[in-house]
Order: C-alpha cells, then structure tokens, then sequence
C-alpha cells in the first residue's frame, strides 16, 4: 500500500480475507506522510493501522523506487510471507514486484492488467513490469484479461474479480450521504 487510491482498493480485499483463518500484514510505504494523505484514509476506510510504516517519503521515481526497495527486502526476509499482494500502477508497486522478484516470493497483483497504451506514463511502466512478474493477475476488466493475454501471461495467472474500488464506493456511499443507483 502506499498512495491514497492503493488504499481504497486494499480496504475491500484486507476486510474479505480477514474472514479466513490467515495472518495479514500490512506494510505502508510512507510515500504519503502526512495525516492529510495518509492517516484520514486509515480512519475513514476502516483500515487496520500498518504493521510496518517504511517512511520513504518523496523523491524522484528513481530515487523513490529504490528506497522503498531498500527498506522493504529486509521487512520481507524477517516475515517470510506466503505471498505478497500488490495493488495499482504506483512506484510501490513496482518495487515490491521487484523485491519479490529477487527473493523468489510469490506475488499477486490487484487491479492487473490495465493499460493505457502511453509508455511516457510512469504508471504504464510499472503496470507492465509488475504484471510481467506476478504470479497471480487480478483484473479488473475482461480488457485487462485480454492485455495481459497479449502480452504473453498464461491464462491460469489471470483472474477477473472486477474493480474492488466499486467495492468501496459501495460500501461508503451510504456514510457520504448516498444510494446506490437502480440499474
């Protein structure tokens, strides 16, 4: 987790799995640190606090993706987490994809297999590469299955859940004084 759309897409996957019988953790980047960018989302979207905070802050792309690198393998050596889930196209995204890479841990990618076509986007590079190293794909569209088929992932990685922020939304619309449309 790391930037405020990774949050509202961890909500609902961290709130389904806590339903079984497994440890979570969960590791926040600290590339947003300040209340306004972080802890309001903990708060409003009933996330538990994180078990480790990396406290990278700000950077370059380059510069970013590197210490969340450094700071992340070591969190990953001492839990041996069974898999390690990742969400979105940020630069904590890809650096845990490669951490994970380079310790040979599974990983899984939420939101996989979005593309838009633009590799001037940073977001398009890390979606690309974190896709390519993941072992598990949850998309959230059938054109996500189809980019990441394109791009030579076997099927059996790929699975289509659909978009957990729809998850979210449906569940804070009421508090934001809302209803769900009839369709």
């Amino acid at each position: 987790v790391g930037a405020r759309p990774n949050f509202i897409k961890a909500a609902p996957v961290l709130r389904a799995l806590s339903a079984y019988p497994i440890r979570q953790s969960l590791v926040h980047t600290g590339q947003h640190f300040d209340a306004g960018m972080s802890d309001v989302f903990f708060d409003e979207l009933d996330l538990p606090r994180p078990d480790v905070n990396l406290g990278v802050g700000s950077g370059s792309h380059a510069v970013q993706t590197g210490r969340i690198m450094e700071h992340l393998e070591p969190v990953l050596l001492e839990g041996k987490p069974d898999r390690v889930l990742v969400y979105g196209d940020i630069n904590s995204t890809l650096a845990a994809a490669l951490v994970c890479a380079k310790l040979l841990l599974p990983l899984a990618h939420v939101e996989a297999g979005l593309r838009s076509g633009d590799r001037t986007m940073p977001e398009e590079i890390n979606r690309i590469v974190t896709d390519q190293l993941a072992d598990l794909l949850f998309t959230p569209s059938r054109d996500g299955d189809r980019n990441l088929l394109s791009e030579g992932i076997p099927a059996g990685k790929i699975h289509f859940v659909g978009n957990v922020m729809i998850d979210t939304l449906a569940r804070l619309l009421p508090k934001a004084g809302g209803r769900w449309p009839a369709l």
